[in-house]
């Protein structure tokens, strides 16, 4: 018998984040390109991050989608909420993750929702306190969920 082996197929969740339409002048005109954050998540507590550039919509989300797939982390989780309080700064943006009993819900901005989402978290609450750019809050949130830790 060959040796096979069959790796599972596991599905994403892709939601984009925020579309930017980026121009540069250049000696022939102007040079138009975009560039897409994505969030990426199995629902199953893996969720990644990624920015795509390119000169049209669908190429920079399938290079976001690529980059966050190549850059999944595992989200420690007790039941359907985090293990313990989070609080993180990066850059502007400040953001705050609290665990919250079953039932409920996820009581985030739309930035961190998403990632939250993605994550297969259920149940947390959570505040933006710093700026309101998705990008930076969407890292931030990424960042604490890195920080993460399971409780022994």
């Amino acid at each position: 018998m060959d040796n096979v082996t069959i790796s599972p197929i596991v599905e994403f969740e892709e939601k984009v984040i925020q579309v930017n339409r980026v121009s540069k002048k250049t000696k022939g005109g102007n040079k138009i390109g975009f560039s897409v954050l994505v969030v990426v998540g199995d629902k199953k507590g893996r969720v990644g991050v990624g920015l795509g550039k390119a000169a049209d919509v669908s190429s920079a989300v399938k290079k976001g989608m690529s980059y966050a797939k190549k850059h999944l982390i595992a989200v420690p989780m007790v039941g359907t909420t985090i293990p313990h309080e989070v609080r993180i700064k990066v850059g502007a943006a400040k953001i705050i993750l609290k665990p919250a009993p079953a039932g409920t819900g996820i009581r985030a901005g739309g930035a961190v929702r998403a990632v939250v989402e993605a994550a297969g978290i259920r149940d947390v609450v959570s505040k933006i306190l710093g700026t309101d750019n998705k990008a930076s809050n969407v890292y931030a949130t990424f960042k604490a969920l890195r920080r993460l830790h399971q409780r022994v």
